[in-house]
């Protein structure tokens, strides 16, 4: 048997040993373990990458765009040569003004041309509420209300600008019905032409615009669709399916003027659809600053239209030369900002400045005292969801089709820019003092986001826009007579705007020509 206190120094022994080896063995900071001759060299720690992304190196092709290519294969006609104006008579000068209309004879001269003089407006035929204009080139005639969507309705006419004002305001189309007591049906036709006749309307204003930035951004929007004849109509309001689609939106920050919109999945062709409208709509001088959410689509869709083709230098004397680069003009900026959520909550914002640099960037921002951002568009999608009933959350008044849901979205967020809007602060006459009373100094006066772009010079009224008639092709652009108006402290464009853009071809046949029945 082996002593207790002989195995006690044992292994005091033995830790001391352990302990030497370990003192001799580990290797020392800050020195090198000498290599011995004939072992490999040790494999050196990797270069940790940086997270920021690199620089646009361009793309080697130039991204396809459907609405460009068909555009390029069906070109517009050019228009008709411009017939002179009508000399001015010694006449008494008519109250009534005719500067909008155009006659829509096709035998006619002057067919489709506003502001020639060659119109005159009579009275009221058998007593009706329409007047009647006659143009002297042709000696024809025609209502007053040709070519809108009044003709043939049997609806009065204060009762359908109720019912589309109400649908503007985010009311359903069967609670309209109800309140109005007309049939649903009713609504939803005057729906559909008043939406075809607003956009006509919006893109005759929204052209050859100056724009020093905008911001993109979409949100979602559930649908119902239903297989015709597959089931009946009792099995489908308990079986809708529903699919999800996007609305994407764009928005001039400065005066909240939207520019374009769009309805479809999320995917690359709705984001070149977007910017394929903005491009249309501004001047050929125009480079203004994107800024837009994470979506990868945006980035291809803007350099489509705003690129060109760029040859790189050599870096070799020997070899092929580089293919040239697809890549954006000089000038041209885009930001985007990515938020990350959590819970349904942001909790954190990255920006990432994708053409230019930061501080191209904060130059075109710093004169706006703002920051690179979307609050704006954001601030746009959250009132088309109040007010447009087919968005909503939780509602039951979601549209059959993607139809349906363009109809309502062409009628809310175009009259909001002509005829109701936000007002602006003007500046008060000197001496005068703000007392809430009757004859007190007013401060605020109503101003439009097209007010505050200088699209126009009043704030417009439902029965306005809806009997104002777009022309068919461009005309020339007048002289602008930009008055300065002291109730406001900015100048307004008084003139307008006539050179339609992007206009479908159907209701340009309709407006021009006409049909029988009107």
């Amino acid at each position: 048997m082996i002593p207790r206190q002989f195995f006690s120094l044992m292994v005091v022994l033995g830790l001391l040993w352990l302990f030497c080896m370990l003192h001799v063995a580990w290797p020392r900071q800050g020195g090198m373990t000498p290599q011995r001759p004939g072992e490999p060299e040790p494999i050196k720690p990797r270069c940790t990458r940086s997270k920021a992304p690199p620089p646009f190196a361009g793309l080697t092709h130039k991204p396809p765009c459907a609405l460009c290519e068909h555009e390029a294969s069906h070109p517009t006609p050019p228009p008709p040569m411009r017939p002179d104006p009508m000399p001015p008579t010694n006449r008494r000068p008519r109250e009534v003004n005719t500067s909008r209309h155009f006659c829509p004879q096709a035998t006619c001269d002057y067919r489709g041309w506003v502001g020639l003089g060659n119109l005159r407006a009579n009275g009221h035929p058998s007593g009706g509420p329409w007047r009647q204009c006659h143009c002297t080139a042709c000696d024809g005639s025609f209502p007053e209300h040709h070519g809108t969507i009044f003709p043939g309705k049997r609806v009065a006419v204060e009762l359908l600008v109720r019912v589309l004002a109400c649908l503007a305001e985010g009311l359903g189309m069967r609670a309209t019905a109800r309140v109005f007591e007309v049939d649903p049906h009713t609504v939803l036709h005057c729906l559909a032409d008043a939406a075809e006749l607003l956009r006509a309307f919006t893109s005759s204003f929204l052209c050859d615009m100056h724009v020093r930035q905008l911001q993109l951004d979409e949100l979602y929007a559930v649908l119902r669709g239903v297989n015709d004849g597959d089931i009946s109509d009792d099995q489908a309001i308990q079986r809708l399916e529903r699919s999800r689609h996007w609305v994407s939106t764009a928005i001039d920050p400065e005066s909240k003027l939207l520019l374009a919109i769009a309805v479809g999945p999320r995917t690359l062709t709705m984001a070149q659809r977007v910017v394929h409208q903005v491009v249309q709509r501004f001047a050929s001088t125009c480079v203004p600053l994107w800024s837009s959410g994470g979506f990868k689509g945006y980035l291809p869709a803007i350099l489509g239209p705003c690129g060109v083709w760029h040859q790189p230098e050599r870096t070799r004397a020997l070899g092929p030369a580089p293919k040239p680069r697809w890549m954006p003009r000089p000038g041209l900026l885009y930001a985007q900002v990515m938020q990350q959520y959590r819970r349904r909550r942001v909790v954190g914002v990255t920006h990432r400045v994708v053409f230019g640099t930061l501080a191209a960037v904060q130059a075109v921002l710093a004169p706006l005292g703002c920051q690179s951002n979307i609050v704006f568009v954001a601030r746009l999608n959250l009132n088309i969801r109040q007010r447009v009933a087919a968005v909503g959350r939780r509602v039951n008044t979601g549209c059959q089709g993607e139809d349906g849901l363009q109809h309502q979205l062409a009628v809310f967020p175009r009259l909001p820019q002509f005829r109701a809007a936000p007002c602006e602060p003007a500046p008060a006459p000197p001496d005068s003092r703000t007392i809430r009373r009757t004859g007190s100094a007013k401060v605020w006066r109503p101003c439009t986001p097209a007010m505050a772009a200088g699209l126009t010079d009043h704030v417009w009224t439902l029965r306005e826009a809806l009997l104002c008639r777009v022309p068919p092709w461009p005309q020339l652009q007048t002289v602008s007579n930009r008055i300065p108006v002291e109730d406001c402290g900015v100048e307004r464009l008084s003139v307008f705007r006539d050179r339609p853009k992007g206009v479908d071809g159907d209701l340009n046949t309709r407006l021009a020509c006409g049909s029988p029945a009107d």
